[in-house]
């Protein structure tokens, strides 16, 4: 069974071996500075990002990075799921659906919205966002300062 906690202090060997998994499937290598200011930030309450990780077994096998801001549509507060990743050894048992649910919990006020975004090629991603989710028409631009 899986289940979701917050990331703690003790999880930071898992959590920067999970991380730069992540990284590695978005074709990006996190330098140890980066893997370091990320897990920093996960760390101190007043960066406004929080983290979950998935246990099974006493293991972490995955982990689920959000921010929460005020939604101008209903004064509430929507979340913006920035990360999600789970071990491939055990993909297809829940744990991204129970990481995405848990971070729904405590990000979204009610009538709020948890956002996210994939690439347009991680169709098993795209699998589980389909079924707990809905696909919308909006496009995404970046800018980079």
């Amino acid at each position: 069974m899986t289940t979701v906690r917050p990331v703690t202090a003790s999880d930071a060997a898992r959590w920067r071996e999970l991380f730069r998994a992540y990284g590695e499937f978005y074709e990006t290598d996190f330098t140890d500075e980066v893997l370091d200011a990320v897990w920093a930030l996960m760390l101190d309450v007043a960066s406004g990002v929080n983290a979950l990780v998935a246990e099974r077994d006493g293991e972490v096998i995955g982990l689920a990075h959000w921010r929460t801001h005020p939604d101008t549509f209903t004064g509430g507060r929507d979340g913006y799921l920035d990360d999600l990743f789970v071990d491939p050894e055990v993909r297809g048992t829940g744990a991204g659906r129970a990481l995405i649910e848990a971070v729904a919990e405590r990000a979204v006020t009610p009538g709020g919205t948890l956002r996210w975004i994939t690439a347009e090629t991680n169709t098993t991603a795209q699998a589980l966002y389909d079924r707990i989710a809905t696909r919308t028409t909006w496009l995404t631009y970046e800018m980079r300062g």
